[in-house]
């Protein structure tokens, strides 16, 4: 049995939410709450393992709560509710944090409740305070136009894993995932592409190619295929594709590297 607590400033929302749990049948609802304030009273008072919570709410919002759970030393998993889409959802994958857009319909409410109950099955709680305060602090960061992330919070079978950007050479593109090039392994994260580019800083990174994002101080040399065809030389020997779109920024980068060496 998983127990929830809803937490909305709708009561219709409550409403739509508490009755779609039912078919769930190992979903049960603790309490409902209208805002931040009484919902950190409830996980107070009750033991649950998710809570589903709303982001924009009067008063304290979502993301404050978030930051609260994020200091407890086994905060419960949260799946967050919002009705923005766009750019603000890339950071829940990032940071491998579950969503519901509203409005949600019942596929996407029963794909995010297994991927739920898979980290909660995971017991992992420090792992996960760790994702949900990288996520708060992205958040938080927004409003900086120099704000980058600093680590990806990788989920796959059985773990849930903290890795640093810095350990990062190159990103691959594969299909909804991206394999993140580490200096001796590869790491599949359920993110695109795209979603991870508007989180890297563009100081460090480079997109060189649709479906490849590679660090700067790694470039050596680019050299010329065939007709339209690019490849990028890197200080360790790898070579990585390099879109015609790119080429020119790719060279750009190349000589002003080389005139300031």
């Amino acid at each position: 049995m998983i127990r929830c607590l809803i937490v909305d400033d709708e009561a219709a929302a409550r409403t739509n939410l508490r009755q779609a749990l039912r078919p769930h049948a190992h979903w049960q609802v603790q309490a409902e709450c209208h805002d931040a304030d009484s919902a950190r009273a409830a996980l107070d008072r009750l033991d649950v393992d998710a809570v589903f919570l709303d982001i924009q709410m009067p008063g304290r919002s979502g993301i404050a709560l978030a930051a609260d759970m994020a200091r407890m030393d086994a905060p419960p998993v949260i799946i967050f509710v919002t009705a923005h889409s766009g750019h603000a959802l890339s950071a829940f994958d990032v940071h491998a944090l579950d969503y519901l857009l509203k409005p949600f319909d019942d596929a996407r409410l029963a794909q995010t409740l297994e991927r739920a109950t898979d980290l909660i099955r995971l017991k992992r709680p420090q792992a996960y305070a760790f994702a949900l305060r990288g996520f708060v602090g992205d958040a938080v960061r927004a409003s900086s136009p120099h704000a980058a992330l600093s680590h990806f919070t990788v989920r796959s079978v059985g773990m849930i894993e903290s890795i640093a950007v810095a350990e990062v050479r190159w990103i691959v593109a594969s299909g909804n995932y991206a394999e993140l090039h580490l200096a001796d392994r590869k790491v599949l994260h359920r993110a695109t592409l795209r979603a991870l580019e508007q989180h890297l800083d563009s100081t460090e990174f480079m997109r060189v190619h649709r479906s490849v994002i590679v660090r700067k101080s790694l470039m050596r040399a680019l050299s010329v295929e065939g007709d339209g065809v690019y490849l990028l030389h890197l200080r360790d020997g790898a070579t990585l594709p390099v879109s015609e779109r790119h080429a020119a920024d790719v060279r750009t980068h190349l000589a002003q590297r080389a005139v300031v060496g």
